[in-house]
């Protein structure tokens, strides 16, 4: 049976989240460089999908709790279940490149980046 340290599998994604968000966007690249991306982003997959995969999983448990504990506030369950359950499952070259970040915390379905505006302080 294989034993997992879930310290280790903490730091690992740490590190590959961060990795993900440094990564510079590259020029233009040939066959070879975007198997070589494709590559990667599978075998990054395979560590971010699971951790993923129980994040949402252990998230909509919780807004279950949380929506009984609240006497069926569904707005108390979506706060809880919506940062779980939406965002990325797997890494693309995109996220690798530096093109595209990686949404962990997914976030309300009508919520765009470009259409944000930012409040003015004081």
């Amino acid at each position: 049976m294989i034993r997992i340290n879930a310290m280790r599998v903490g730091v690992m994604v740490g590190v590959l989240v961060l990795l993900l968000q440094a990564s510079p966007a590259s020029a233009q690249e040939s066959k070879g460089s975007s198997a070589g991306w494709g590559t990667a982003a599978a075998l990054s997959s395979l560590i971010y999908g699971p951790v993923k995969m129980t994040y949402s999983l252990l998230g909509a448990v919780f807004g279950g709790i949380a929506w009984g504990l609240s006497g069926g506030d569904s707005e108390v369950m979506n706060a809880v279940i919506t940062p779980a359950v939406r965002g990325d499952y797997v890494i693309t070259p995109n996220h690798l490149r530096g093109e595209q970040h990686v949404e962990f915390f997914g976030r309300q379905p009508g919520y765009r980046e470009d259409t944000v505006v930012l409040e003015e302080v004081y």
